[in-house]
C-alpha cells in the first residue's frame, strides 16, 4: 500500500511543510483547492462577514477542485490544514467527506499562528469515518511531523 500527503493551505505555510514531509518520506501529496480561492479579506477572520467566518458559524461545504481518482491505493493518509477556530477548515471538512476512509490510518497536522490543536482529531473525525485517527500534531516544520 502506498502513503499520501493531503493538504490544503490558505497562505502557503501548511504547503511548505507538507511539501517538505512528503518529499522527506517519499510520499504522494495533494492540495485541496476551493473552488473560489481565498482573498485576503476572506481570511480576515476578526471581520465578523469576512468568508471564513461565515463558512465556519454558517457550517458551510465549500466545493473543491479536483479529486484523487486512486484513493482506495493509500493506507497511510497524512493531513495537514492551518487551524480555524480549533478544528479544520470547512473546505478540508467537505474534501474529506466525499471519499471512503474505510482501513486507512490518518495522521493529522496542523499549522497556526495562535492556536492550539484544541480537539481538531475529534472535530474531524466524522468526516474520516471508518479510519483511525493515530495522531494530531501541531507543526512549525516538516520534522515535527510524526
Amino acid at each position: 500500500m502506498k502513503t499520501i500527503v493531503i493538504y490544503f493551505s490558505a497562505e502557503g505555510t501548511t504547503a511548505k511543510v507538507a511539501r517538505e514531509f512528503a518529499a522527506g518520506i517519499q510520499a504522494d501529496v495533494f492540495e485541496i483547492v476551493p473552488e473560489e480561492a481565498y482573498t485576503k479579506a476572506d481570511l480576515r477572520w476578526i471581520n465578523p462577514v469576512a468568508r471564513c467566518n461565515k463558512e465556519k458559524f454558517g457550517k458551510k461545504d465549500v466545493p473543491v477542485v479536483g479529486k484523487i481518482d486512486d484513493f482506495d491505493a493509500y493506507d497511510t493518509v497524512y493531513i495537514g490544514f492551518p487551524i480555524w477556530y480549533g478544528c479544520a477548515p470547512n473546505v478540508v471538512n467537505t474534501f474529506c467527506g466525499n471519499y471512503d476512509w474505510t482501513g486507512k490510518k490518518v495522521s493529522i497536522f496542523a499549522t497556526s499562528g495562535g492556536s492550539g490543536i484544541g480537539k481538531t482529531a475529534e472535530k474531524l473525525e466524522p468526516y474520516v469515518k471508518g479510519a483511525q485517527i493515530v495522531g494530531a500534531r501541531l507543526v512549525k516544520k516538516a520534522d515535527e511531523i510524526e
